[in-house]
């Protein structure tokens, strides 16, 4: 998920259509207003993309499960349980179904991220057209929805196991939705498939058991904005061993990036939205232009981990002290300098980046952390054209799962040293 350098340009299109979507459709009279406006992000499921994804992995089922039960809730209390009940029964069967649990639930691979993003934004595009039986304050409604965000993305579920066990290491890994919709809808981010694939999991090193935990965050600049990253890592981060965020970034490579600047560029997110500027953090005043991995990175790039090459990424772009133009730098940032891009460039992979990394120095931890970029996720030579292309192929499944395989090659070496 990196900056307009290295990513083709979105085209930054906001219908104002208002389409219904089949779960949507499905509210009883009277639950459903219709002519409340769904987000960007949630019109484009009405699209037959993501209906044949949520349809050949068996979650089509979820949207209308949610909205029978919504419809059903007599008080506030009532929508606030059923709204973090169903978000983290959504988040646990993704979760299963990547690691092989429960039925198959359609044909389409175990793996894939998609169904999850899509059922969501199912879900949010219900919750906001609906119309209870009770008062509900646009307050509430919003607090509903990120209780709703926050539960089917694996932000409440994090939980290592406790007590003092010296051979298990505690790691939290983090990963993204689906991003640059409008270029090509079928797309799938291998960071959020990663994250599903591990949730949980153990990896065994050298150095002792590993236990994972992972976590999902939008793209969506607004969220980054509201704290989502630190409302969810800053209560783990004193208790884990290492960390990293992870998301996607350019063809054909893994990227450790080095440093991580204080900068958004204009990039528009899933909502079709650009904040450029500073990156907002509590108490700016202390705020530095650029935050540092802790991980092994050189043991990381040294070591055989997979198929696709592993870079030691230093290259920023910045505004040299004293002056007024940003030059790239290939080796890093200069003393006094101000940020324009980090290594993962300026969109939201580097603020997650930054934004964790300067959680652990201002909690003043000495874990190894950092972000880790995947190679872009591609599908087969055949089957490139957004218009006519099937969404998924023989090349595409081999390529997540090459690439699911290496992050935890990665994990397994960053553990160990």
């Amino acid at each position: 998920m990196r900056g307009p350098r290295v990513q083709l340009a979105a085209v930054v299109v906001v219908s104002m259509a208002l389409p219904v979507t089949p779960a949507l459709a499905e509210q009883p009279a009277g639950c459903t207003d219709a002519s409340v406006q769904l987000t960007v992000e949630e019109q484009r499921l009405a699209k037959s993309v993501p209906q044949e994804i949520l349809q050949r992995s068996g979650f089509d089922s979820v949207a209308p499960g949610f909205t029978k039960a919504l419809c059903g809730a007599d008080s506030y209390r009532q929508a606030q349980q059923l709204v973090v009940r169903h978000g983290q029964r959504l988040w646990q069967r993704a979760v299963d179904r990547a690691q092989g649990r429960g039925p198959e639930g359609g044909d389409l691979s175990r793996a894939d991220d998609r169904p999850l993003y899509w059922a969501r934004l199912g879900m949010t595009g219900a919750l906001r057209q609906w119309q209870p039986r009770f008062e509900l304050s646009d307050d509430r409604r919003t607090a509903l929805l990120d209780r709703l965000e926050r539960s089917s993305r694996g932000q409440d579920a994090i939980g290592f196991p406790g007590g003092k066990d010296k051979h298990l290491k505690r790691m939290l890994v983090t990963g993204f939705d689906p991003f640059t919709l409008d270029e090509d809808i079928r797309i799938s981010n291998p960071s959020g498939a990663n994250a599903l694939a591990l949730d949980g999991t153990v990896v065994r090193t050298k150095a002792g058991r590993v236990r994972i935990e992972t976590a999902m965050f939008p793209v969506r600049w607004a969220d980054f904005a509201r704290g989502t990253v630190e409302q969810t890592l800053r209560p783990h981060l004193p208790k884990v061993d290492l960390f990293t965020t992870v998301s996607q970034g350019r063809p054909g490579r893994f990227d450790v990036e080095r440093n991580n600047g204080a900068w958004r560029g204009t990039f528009p997110d899933n909502d079709n939205v650009s904040a450029p500027g500073t990156v907002p953090v509590s108490d700016p005043s202390t705020q530095p232009q650029w935050t540092t991995t802790t991980l092994p990175y050189q043991d990381i790039v040294s070591t055989p981990t997979g198929r696709f090459p592993v870079k030691d990424n230093t290259e920023v772009v910045e505004i040299p002290a004293g002056e007024s133009e940003p030059v790239t730098r290939p080796d890093g940032p200069t003393e006094g300098s101000t940020a324009r891009e980090g290594g993962g460039g300026d969109y939201l992979s580097n603020e997650i980046a930054y934004r964790a990394t300067l959680l652990r120095d201002r909690l003043g931890l000495s874990i190894p952390g950092g972000h880790v970029h995947t190679p872009v996720l591609e599908f087969g030579s055949d089957n490139t054209d957004p218009a006519t292309g099937k969404i998924t192929d023989p090349e595409f499944l081999k390529n997540r799962q090459d690439i699911i395989d290496q992050v935890r090659s990665i994990i397994r070496v960053a553990a160990e040293h």
